[in-house]
């Protein structure tokens, strides 16, 4: 009579540092820094000076959390259209890593510390806004917009335009014109940013069943749009000194910055190539920093 040993494959537990790395890596930090970037170019353009250290330093660790938060959310929310796309199936969601439990009980450990610096620390204001903006990314643009629209970058990019808001409220516990010339800036250079991406990635966005605009309506069609909202993000962009927030020193630069997109945004639009569309997002990245350094700049000289 044989005996029949069934031998178990044990798998090995990820050593710390990577498990650690996994968790970091779910919060997304390379976008979640040009996130706290704006907030905190919003927190100096609210103050005549700079502003009180502790309270910048509270502010921006909160935002910082909540968004790290909100990008863990949409990692498990998306864990199983992340596997199926080239450019996201190496998050550790997707690659099952780490489990739904563990980046829920991340999320919401990470998050409920953010939002309790900003109510303790900060002023409520920011927490609420801060709260709300969490929603919209984590709930409204991930579960409900995405699958559902091509439209939606344009509606879901209120929440990504936030946060130099956000940086707004923290220092004088109040939402005033400025915060909202900020919030729209970004609400428009959020479309043509994305929609760059979504161009040379239409076959991943198509393969993982997502309406993204590419998809749907074609790369011309895209492209066209994304010029035209470069158009009304370069009058947004003057407005700053229209209003007197800015002087002469940033109305120069953002000429120049808005003439290049421009250009980026044509060219792509009459002449479309992936490699030009891969240049268009790269240089709506650098666009944006550069444009709120300059208004930083700006203010304190």
């Amino acid at each position: 009579m044989s005996v029949t040993v069934r031998r178990h494959q044990v798998t090995a537990p990820r050593p710390l540092g990577q498990r650690l790395a996994d968790f970091f890596g779910l919060c997304k930090p390379r976008v979640n820094s040009l996130i706290v970037f704006t907030a905190m170019i919003g927190m100096f353009l609210a103050t005549p000076d700079f502003p009180p250290l502790g309270l910048f330093l509270a502010a921006s660790a909160g935002i910082a959390l909540v968004a790290g938060a909100a990008a863990a959310i949409n990692c498990l929310v998306e864990r199983t259209v992340d596997a199926r796309m080239a450019r996201t199936r190496a998050r550790p969601t997707a690659r099952g890593s780490v489990s739904p439990a563990e980046t829920l009980a991340l999320a919401t450990l990470v998050g409920g510390n953010g939002l309790w610096l900003l109510y303790a620390l900060v002023n409520p204001l920011t927490m609420w806004l801060t709260l709300a903006t969490f929603l919209g990314y984590a709930v409204i643009y991930t579960l409900l917009l995405k699958p559902a629209t091509p439209m939606n970058i344009v509606i879901g990019g209120a929440s990504g335009a936030m946060p130099p808001l956000l940086g707004w409220t923290a220092m004088t516990g109040n939402v005033g014109p400025e915060a909202l010339i900020l919030f729209l800036i970004i609400f428009i250079w959020t479309p043509p940013h994305f929609w760059a991406l979504a161009c040379y990635r239409r076959a991943d966005y198509a393969k993982a069943g997502l309406p993204m605009l590419p998809v749907t309506h074609g790369v011309e069609f895209t492209c066209l749009h994304s010029l035209l909202y470069v158009v009304m993000l370069s009058g947004a962009t003057v407005l700053p000194y229209t209003l007197g927030m800015s002087g002469l020193g940033y109305l120069a630069a953002v000429l120049v910055l808005d003439a290049i997109f421009l250009a980026y945004a044509i060219a792509l639009w009459r002449n479309y190539s992936d490699a030009l569309a891969k240049r268009t997002f790269r240089w709506s990245i650098i666009y944006l920093t550069l444009l709120f350094a300059v208004l930083l700049a700006d203010h304190f000289i």
